[in-house]
């Protein structure tokens, strides 16, 4: 997979984009915080769909009423659908 550039950056899908690829994960508040991405998701399932593999991890918080709830983490590999199932046939 092509690595965006910074300065490709051209809406909200290329900017979660590069910052999966620059720092690896990110979370629907960050994305909200820094992009003004409100639908996480549906941009994860759009790049996804393009070909990137990236993974979703449950994690807990505590919301501002001291309740916990789960969140995912969504993190990115720079392997392909192809060379993750290649992968997983040496282990």
């Amino acid at each position: 997979m092509k690595r965006i550039q910074e300065h490709e950056v051209k809406n909200q899908t290329d900017a979660v984009l590069w910052h999966l690829q620059t720092k690896g994960n990110i979370t629907s508040w960050e994305a909200i915080k820094e992009y003004g991405a409100t639908r996480l998701s549906a941009i994860i399932f759009n790049l996804r769909q393009q070909g990137h593999y990236i993974d979703s991890i449950p994690q807990t918080v505590t919301n501002r009423w001291g309740k916990h709830t789960k969140i995912a983490n969504y993190t990115y590999s720079d392997l392909t659908f192809y060379e993750r199932g290649k992968q997983s046939k040496l282990f």
